[in-house]
């Protein structure tokens, strides 16, 4: 996804050092052509590779087996114990007993943990729904700002050329004299600052690169461009964004995170009830030479430990997470709301931009570098017409950046609006 194309001039030059009949040269004698990673990048492929390769999902997405190992162990019984006992060290009048004990869980202790870890469970994988959302906001936002320096460094470059081509004309004028020479001079300097704007748009645009390769699990970039279109899609209405807010990764994580809490109340209930110990044994007198069957029951006396002070703590714990849920959804309503807000400005305001005001300052530069040259026009006027555009370009990047971030937000909460 992205916003680019078919409203600025993508240029064929510059993309790959190699012609097209040389490529086509190398591919016949079995030579390489044009270097592998020398291609554009979609927002698609981006964010398939980043959903795949992406460390940190990656790590998040280990929480699914953690959940699932904590399941199995909840389900298993309490192992039994083996003894084994002898009275009077004498072989000859030693009485030797041998005695299986096996504790059994009484007031629904296994159900309770069971209940609890299976709420672990569906927590680990709505967290995992949660970080693809997150990334997937993360990699249109690094998309976005990868395209916005590309297209910076395409009109950094463009600007160069103005200013190269304004200077050729000042030090005509100056030759033929027709300006003074400060006119060249303020074209020079003119051309400097344009020349140094333009390095910094290459260590933007190699930045922005950067970061993007680093969501999709990459070192370096492996692609030599991002492809977009210069779409400006227009915010979802908040109202049905809103009735959404319940199916949202986030409220029923919340959700599931109280259902927890409650489920651990249940199991500090269930320990308040002690377990029973069952043990069968068998008692060999040497003495008497005769052998006895034991049976016998244990369980501790809940006196003094019922248990009260975890059960008391899991009853503030579910506390906790309902305020927390509560808050969760006031957060998000009001997160939904200023996205959608900034996102509606900023649409109206790129949109304006790109309509009006860009071709309008394009147009006004056209005719001063053509009266310029002509002798109609100073280079003051030319200066202010180029910098009118610069302008204007630059407010129409930065609405564009908004309109990104306001998606990323809204896509940060909801998952992927689907617009096209």
């Amino acid at each position: 996804m992205s916003y680019f194309r078919g409203l600025f001039r993508w240029p064929a030059a510059g993309l790959c050092p190699w012609p097209a009949s040389l490529s086509l040269f190398l591919l016949l004698l079995g030579l390489p052509g044009v270097p592998a990673e020398a291609r554009a990048l979609g927002f698609d492929e981006a964010l398939r590779t980043a959903l795949a390769a992406n460390p940190e999902l990656a790590a998040v997405a280990r929480g699914r087996g953690i959940a699932a190992g904590e399941r199995r162990q909840a389900a298993l019984l309490p192992n039994p114990s083996l003894s084994w006992e002898t009275e009077d060290t004498r072989r000859e009048r030693s009485t030797t007993t041998l005695a299986l004990t096996q504790p059994l869980e009484l007031g629904g202790k296994r159900g309770a943990r069971v209940a609890v870890a299976e709420r672990g469970e569906a927590i680990a994988e709505m967290e995992l729904e949660v970080r693809r959302n997150t990334l997937r906001a993360e990699v249109l936002e690094a998309f976005q700002a990868a395209l916005q320096a590309q297209e910076r460094l395409r009109l950094g470059e463009e600007s160069a050329a103005l200013a190269r081509r304004a200077l050729r004309a000042a030090e005509a004028r100056v030759r033929a004299g027709k300006s003074a020479p400060l006119e060249a001079t303020r074209a020079q300097v003119q051309l400097t600052e344009v020349e140094l704007e333009l390095q910094r748009a290459r260590i933007d645009r190699d930045q922005a690169y950067r970061a993007l390769a680093g969501l999709m699990g990459e070192a370096e970039p492996g692609f030599a461009e991002v492809a977009g279109n210069a779409e400006l899609p227009a915010p979802p209405q908040a109202a049905q964004l809103l009735r959404r807010l319940e199916q949202t990764a986030e409220l029923r994580l919340a959700l599931l995170q109280v259902d927890q809490r409650e489920a651990a109340i249940q199991l500090a209930r269930a320990e308040r009830v002690p377990n029973l110990d069952v043990t069968l044994g068998s008692q060999y007198d040497h003495e008497a030479r005769e052998r006895v069957n034991l049976v016998g029951l244990s369980m501790p006396l809940p006196l003094f430990d019922r248990n009260q002070g975890r059960l008391l703590a899991e009853a503030r714990r579910a506390d906790q997470a309902r305020d927390l849920r509560n808050a969760t959804e006031l957060r998000l309503r009001r997160e939904t709301q200023q996205a959608l807000d900034l996102w509606g400005t900023a649409q109206h305001e790129a949109q304006t931009l790109r309509d009006s005001l860009l071709p309008a300052a394009r147009q006004a530069l056209d005719a001063a570098t053509r009266g310029f040259e002509m002798g109609k026009f100073g280079f003051l006027e030319v200066l202010d017409a180029q910098r009118t555009l610069l302008a204007a370009r630059d407010r129409y990047l930065q609405a564009l950046a908004r309109l990104a971030e306001a998606r990323a937000r809204t896509e940060r909460i909801f998952g992927d609006l689907a617009l096209r």
